[in-house]
């Protein structure tokens, strides 16, 4: 059996395999009200069929001035919590996985309605309005604003909550030089991580893992690089992370040069300096190489993004690729040559 459709399992958590469709954003919230709507439900349903372990919600906003633009997923109320059941069922159905993403955009709010925060007064760019600095007691209502937006999401039956501490949001904002410039106790680049984390570990189930996506690297001498950022890791990790999915950049202007598993390195450098599972994400669509991840030992789980946009069936493609036994629901078998069902 290949590697990749091996089952994995995380404290509670167990997968069919270990192909994960990666959180991304629709920007499909047509309303501007934060609740997913049936285009989320057929998006996320057609990749639980297409035979991904786990499904993995976009980011998903724990306040209405947290969100990337007015068209993005919320968590902040009783309407998003009714919305995601209704979708983690579907999924579970189809016999995935189903978690989500919990954020806040911080200073890259972006629609004009919205109002951009961040640790200290910078902005993202010339192109980005300048971000109000947080107070400390601001800081802290956030904390709460995580915690209620996790306490939501098990409450709508999710099996895994994913953390974005990752390409520029709020949480990455704190942990970085670049954004971070305060004499408060959030000067420090883990507090705010760290107490977001104890706040969202407080209203999960013992046996549910905490996902935290981090950015391994902020491609730029003004930031963090995977030293400094796998220092951070580990306080990320005693506070309660159990699994870290590692990408990179996003707090800083500027183009960096992606290539087929170019973010692997950092995932491999989260796993050996903490000891912590990893994700391995960017590029991963071409299945020989996803394998190879996995079966190296590179990475626990991929996450799969672009390749999923292009195929919603890419873990069943991948099966059929690697001499595998298709994933697909018994109502397809039809479809698959008879000497590989």
């Amino acid at each position: 059996m290949a590697k990749l459709f091996e089952p994995y399992r995380l404290k509670s958590l167990a997968l069919r395999n270990r192909v994960v469709m990666s959180p991304m954003c629709m920007y499909s919230v047509w309303a501007e009200d934060g609740v997913l709507n049936d285009f989320h439900a057929t998006h996320l349903l057609s990749r639980a069929v297409g035979g991904a372990g786990l499904i993995l919600v976009e980011m998903t906003d724990v306040d209405p001035d947290g969100r990337i633009t007015v068209r993005d997923s919320g968590i902040w109320d009783g309407r998003h919590q009714e919305a995601l059941a209704r979708i983690a069922a579907l999924v579970h159905a189809a016999g995935a996985a189903f978690g989500v993403q919990i954020a806040h955009a911080g200073r890259k709010a972006q629609s004009e309605s919205l109002s951009p925060v961040a640790p200290s007064a910078i902005p993202f760019s010339d192109r980005y309005r300048v971000p109000h600095a947080l107070s400390t007691d601001e800081v802290r209502r956030l904390v709460d604003r995580f915690r209620d937006g996790a306490a939501r999401a098990v409450a709508a039956g999710v099996d895994v909550i994913e953390l974005h501490a990752a390409h520029g949001y709020l949480l990455h904002q704190f942990m970085s030089r670049a954004s971070n410039r305060r004499e408060d106790v959030y000067g420090d680049p883990t507090r705010f991580g760290r107490d977001v984390i104890l706040a969202a570990k407080s209203v999960m189930p013992p046996g549910m893992p905490l996902f935290m996506r981090v950015s391994g690297t902020e491609h730029s001498a003004l930031g963090y690089g995977v030293d400094e950022l796998v220092r951070m890791a580990r306080v990320f990790q005693a506070a309660g992370v159990d699994l870290f999915d590692v990408s990179s950049g996003g707090n800083l202007p500027g183009d960096v040069s992606e290539f087929p598993g170019y973010q692997v390195p950092y995932a491999e450098a989260v796993a050996h300096g903490t000891g912590a599972p990893v994700m391995a994400v960017g590029r991963l669509e071409d299945y020989a190489l996803a394998e190879s991840v996995v079966a190296e030992g590179r990475a626990n789980l991929v996450a799969i993004g672009r390749g999923m946009l292009l195929d919603p069936y890419w873990a069943n493609s991948a099966a059929l690729a690697l001499g595998e036994h298709t994933l697909l629901p018994e109502q397809y078998h039809r479809a698959i040559p008879l000497d590989r069902r």
